[in-house]
């Protein structure tokens, strides 16, 4: 099943990175954690374990007609997510000198980090040159990020509660329902891995056996041993 998101592969995540210059950090860290645009940008330095390599998604940020209001996750349930250790250097930068309460991702001016701005001032121009040189780059948004994590955990063997917890869905049934494409790719790695775990020359060796054969072929090289008496 083909999907109409745009998923990134790793190579490309690594390309739409190097075209954001100074804010590479910001995409990376939304293509391999798959947090939402305002948990990133509500991010504070107390809520990053580097030592675990972790990040407690408690709160988020929104900003409806150009007012900032924070709140909970969109689940509204606190989670913690793992990143990779790739990502542990620009965190620990990004956190250093910083009072705990501080902000992890700014704006060059010091307040929150809002999407709409990031576009305008970063992601979109980034985009446009990636795809004046390559038109088949994907057409896609920060928030085709989060789809892009959902779509990178799979790809390593990630199952469906893991890519649920990561992003913070209600339940499995709905990951399952928004991500059902990358699912069905599954569907393949399971033939192929079926197909290496059993000789399939055994397989239609036992299919061509008859039922007395079948019996009888365990016991081929064995004698019957006599019963045990009783006294």
């Amino acid at each position: 099943m083909k999907s109409s998101r745009g998923y990134l592969s790793n190579d490309q995540v690594a390309r739409l990175a190097r075209a954001c210059g100074p804010d590479a950090d910001v995409i990376i860290l939304l293509a391999y954690t798959g947090l939402r645009w305002g948990e990133m940008a509500g991010l504070k330095t107390a809520r990053i374990d580097l030592d675990r390599r972790r990040i407690d998604v408690a709160e988020a940020v929104s900003d409806p007609r150009g007012r900032v209001i924070w709140g909970t996750p969109k689940s509204h349930e606190r989670r913690s997510v793992p990143f990779p250790d790739f990502l542990s250097d620009s965190l620990r930068a990004r956190c250093e000198g910083k009072h705990p309460d501080d902000l992890v991702f700014m704006a060059p001016d010091g307040g929150v980090l809002r999407s709409g701005n990031f576009r305008n001032r970063r992601f979109n121009s980034a985009l446009a040159s990636i795809q004046a040189a390559d038109p088949e780059f994907p057409k896609v948004t920060p928030h085709d990020l989060r789809h892009t994590a959902a779509s990178l955990a799979v790809s390593v063997g990630a199952n469906v509660k893991a890519v649920q917890r990561m992003l913070g869905h209600s339940s499995a049934a709905m990951t399952l329902d928004v991500y059902a494409d990358l699912f069905d790719d599954d569907l393949d790695a399971v033939a192929v891995a079926l197909n290496g775990s059993v000789p399939f020359s055994n397989v239609f060796k036992m299919c061509s056996l008859d039922e007395d054969e079948a019996v009888s072929e365990p016991e081929r090289g064995h004698k019957k041993r006599p019963l045990p008496s009783v006294s």
